[in-house]
């Protein structure tokens, strides 16, 4: 099974725009790795098939009636997580500590709901994403259920295909939409701190050993910058897959939630995937 990432090391650069385009055009199924800000379906209307509870890590537990306050845990605690006989959640990092080491067997590690996963079909593709809930861990883990879950639907369905919306940046999120892509799309955008963070992803998907592709979006409002990008790129050996044109009537047709996209940056994503194609 093949898998495109579609990655831009900032937040605002257009890959969610590039890959609700893309879902309208490859036989694939989509996900959404963004578990912590998922918006992706905001785009594509989804109508939910199935959810699936994710548990996420183990966290502590005090059973009120094997506790005989010897104020331990507490002692030990070194997140500060346990106040008064009560574990705060927020604050506990599940390491266990006071699990292993309270006397009376007091503690128990519990996995307890931390998000859901959504398994949806919409009028173009097969599509799955997340939502982790607010002040919950473990944002790589579920990502990679994420990833397991559209391929257990992809090969249900017969696709070979995995399309995978990565969240910003190159944080844990962003490493496990990586694992096992065959190539990862940066799209990035003319400005300086696109062109910084965009750096960052080529060298964090090429750590990962995937084959990155640039895309520039809206290159045309910084001719300055799309040149300094496609230095980058040229001296790096990066293919640059396409140049977007900026379109006011993206956003519009955004706000109207229309899909497919109309105009010149439309064309020129389909452009864009069909060389994507090409290289898978």
């Amino acid at each position: 099974m093949k898998q495109v990432t579609v990655i831009s090391g900032k937040g605002g650069a257009g890959k969610t725009t590039v890959t609700a385009m893309f879902a309208t055009l490859a036989n694939a199924v989509v996900a959404d790795c963004d578990v912590d800000a998922p918006n992706l379906h905001v785009l594509l209307k989804p109508e939910v098939i199935e959810t699936i509870p994710f548990e996420g890590m183990k966290k502590a537990k005090i059973i009120e009636d094997k506790c005989t306050r010897c104020g331990l845990c507490e002692e030990l605690c070194r997140f500060e997580a346990i106040r008064d006989f009560e574990v705060d959640e927020i604050r506990c990092e599940g390491c266990g500590f006071c699990y292993r080491a309270c006397p009376e067997k007091a503690i128990e590690m519990v996995a307890e709901k931390r998000g859901e996963i959504y398994i949806t079909k919409t009028k173009f593709c097969d599509f799955v994403y997340a939502l982790l809930y607010p002040g919950e861990e473990n944002s790589g883990k579920l990502v990679s259920e994420v990833r397991n879950v559209a391929k257990k639907v992809a090969e249900e369905k017969g696709i070979d295909l995995l399309v995978l919306d990565g969240a910003a940046g190159i944080g844990c999120p962003v490493i496990a939409s990586l694992a096992g892509a065959n190539l990862a799309l940066v799209v990035a955008e003319p400005t300086l701190s696109g062109l910084n963070d965009m750096m960052r992803v080529i060298e964090l998907a090429r750590h990962f050993k995937v084959e990155p592709l640039v895309a520039i979006n809206k290159f045309d409002l910084n001719l300055d910058v799309t040149a300094q990008i496609e230095e980058f790129c040229r001296s790096n050996n990066i293919e640059i897959v396409g140049r977007i044109p900026f379109d006011e009537n993206i956003p519009k047709q955004i706000a109207q939630l229309k899909l497919p996209f109309e105009g010149k940056a439309g064309e020129e994503i389909v452009r864009i995937w069909k060389a994507i194609e090409g290289w898978l």
